[in-house]
């Protein structure tokens, strides 16, 4: 089995995520102790799209975060760089538009969408700056972006037990449900070497996003990041 460097070679990081894309939702909803519907109701709530709306979610994988959007009756395209979760994706929901695109390059015009939300993916892409300016790219003026990730507990002393969590105990349990347990050797150094909340704000208003804001979720295991396109004639 193979697993991807921090190097974050689009081409290592696609191949590994075919690798694990079948069970890929179960083994998620295992190493958070059943916390990834939680929190994605709390992204959908964030993103709060309405009818009329259009919707990119990036890092979409089989669809699973692209579901509330398209049972709503909005307009989502789910778009990822693996083809593996992808089709995974196709077979559980054929009603979703399912599109591959490397974030650091999306296929679509500019000013094309109201929403861009993209959640535990853009730590794994090769060049997080370059695609948050994408991001901005493709969002309609004053168009709203919503990431979610991993990132650093605020309390201290928990935070030095969730370190060991990952680096420990994550692919280990990986090791019991997963397909490739050394692909969880990866993402539990892409989450320790993610930067704090503040660090990446400042990355996102860099590419060009006002009103940068981020919520904790979990004693800030995962956050939840805001930003505006400027309205055109701003």
């Amino acid at each position: 089995m193979m697993r991807a460097t921090l190097q974050k070679n689009p081409d290592e990081v696609a191949r590994m995520f075919d690798g694990v894309a079948e069970r890929y939702d179960l083994t998620n909803d295992v190493l958070t102790f059943g916390l990834t519907p939680y929190w994605r109701r709390v992204v959908v709530r964030a993103v709060d799209a309405k009818q009329g709306e259009k919707v990119l979610d990036l890092a979409a994988g089989t669809g699973t975060s692209s579901e509330p959007y398209a049972d709503a009756g909005i307009d989502v395209v789910a778009s990822d760089f693996s083809e593996g979760m992808l089709a995974v994706g196709r077979r559980r929901r054929p009603d979703i538009n399912f599109v591959q695109a490397d974030a650091m390059n999306l296929p679509f015009e500019d000013n094309t969408f109201d929403v861009v939300t993209i959640s535990y993916g853009i730590r794994n892409i090769h060049d997080p700056h370059k695609a948050l300016r994408e991001m901005l790219r493709v969002a309609k003026p004053g168009g709203r972006l919503v990431i979610a990730e991993f990132s650093d507990p605020t309390f201290t002393p928990f935070r030095v037990v969730y370190k060991e969590y990952l680096m420990k105990a994550l692919p280990w349990v990986a090791s019991k449900v997963s397909s490739n347990a050394e692909a969880y050797q990866y993402l539990a150094e892409s989450i320790r070497d993610w930067p704090a909340q503040d660090e990446f704000a400042h990355w996102i208003e860099d590419a060009g996003w006002q009103k940068v804001q981020y919520r904790n979720m979990t004693g800030g295991i995962v956050a939840i990041h805001r930003g505006f396109k400027a309205a055109q004639d701003s």
